[in-house]
């Protein structure tokens, strides 16, 4: 396997997940529109498989896998949409998840991955017993791990969405994604520098989880430490994978305040009728926080994910 996925793997990519994931659809807003000052397409991830893009990567990097070592299943450590995303695409080859969840991870959580016939193993709620209790699972099981987002097929499976955006509306002219580990935004380079290089690429990103932008102007990576945000999906740091890829073909990172995440995932209920979790309307909120980079534009958005705890909505 390549250290890093080419476009050929996105295209792969496409086919091998067909009929196992969403095409998910495109909508747009003549409100949100007003609003904006700009012509957006939202990329629907929040209607997608396991209700986020984790969906694709984990999907492709599962049936990419060599029948010997998918017999001996895969595993991860998750305590968000990866888990589940990953238990969902060992169940559709028949193959075993071993899935290993911080003890704090929310019951809703541990019951979808649970749902798709996973098998969990709780740890601390720390990156250092979660490592070490994926170490002991893999020693005794002999099964794959698969990374999150540090993946190459997982990559080029997240690369699947932007393919489909541009499918979808040619005309766009800068297409946003949010960045937390890299995954989604470096399959969304991948994709997009292939096929359309002329579009424009921004990362967005929650002022209180910057380490995205941090390393891409410093030219170095900052890992993320003690983040503070509603958006639980952009707590992770970039790897050396993910910042190559993001250094080579973003415009920048755009960051935005906790207010602006929570007033753009309320329009988008509101208006546009989409359930969507804070991570994923970070990349609106960057288009209502800095709307002189996008003012008359074409623009698509990824709404990478509409898994919401309704009990604890930020309104």
């Amino acid at each position: 396997m390549a250290t890093d996925p080419s476009f050929d793997d996105v295209l792969t990519a496409a086919d091998r997940i067909a009929g196992h994931v969403h095409r998910t659809p495109v909508v747009t807003s003549r409100a949100i529109d007003g609003i904006a000052g700009a012509t957006l397409h939202f990329k629907c991830e929040n209607l997608q498989k396991v209700g986020a893009f984790k969906a694709r990567g984990a999907t492709n990097a599962v049936l990419a896998l060599d029948d010997e070592a998918a017999g001996k299943g895969v595993a991860t450590h998750s305590s968000g949409n990866h888990a589940a995303a990953l238990a969902y695409a060992a169940s559709q080859r028949g193959i075993a998840a071993h899935v290993v969840m911080p003890s704090s991870a929310p019951p809703v959580k541990k019951a979808a991955v649970a749902g798709y016939g996973a098998q969990i193993t709780e740890c601390e709620p720390n990156l250092a017993a979660r490592e070490s209790t994926l170490d002991e699972v893999v020693a005794r099981t002999g099964a794959t791990f698969i990374h999150a987002y540090d993946n190459p097929m997982v990559i080029a499976g997240q690369g699947t969405a932007s393919l489909e955006l541009i499918a979808d509306v040619p005309e766009l002219e800068i297409v946003m994604a949010p960045v937390g580990g890299g995954g989604l935004m470096s399959g969304t380079a991948l994709a997009m520098s292939a096929s359309r290089p002329d579009v424009s690429l921004w990362g967005a990103e929650p002022a209180g989880a910057d380490d995205a932008f941090r390393s891409l102007r410093d030219g170095r990576i900052h890992p993320s430490v003690e983040p503070k945000t509603i958006a639980d999906g952009l707590l992770t740091s970039l790897s050396e994978r993910t910042f190559r890829r993001l250094t080579a073909r973003l415009e920048g990172i755009l960051t935005v305040s906790e207010d602006s995440i929570i007033r753009a995932m309320r329009l988008l209920w509101e208006r546009a009728k989409l359930v969507v979790e804070p991570s994923g309307a970070v990349p609106l909120a960057a288009v209502l926080e800095y709307p002189d980079h996008f003012e008359g534009r074409q623009v698509g958005l990824i709404l990478s994910g509409g898994n919401v705890d309704l009990d604890r909505l930020p309104w």
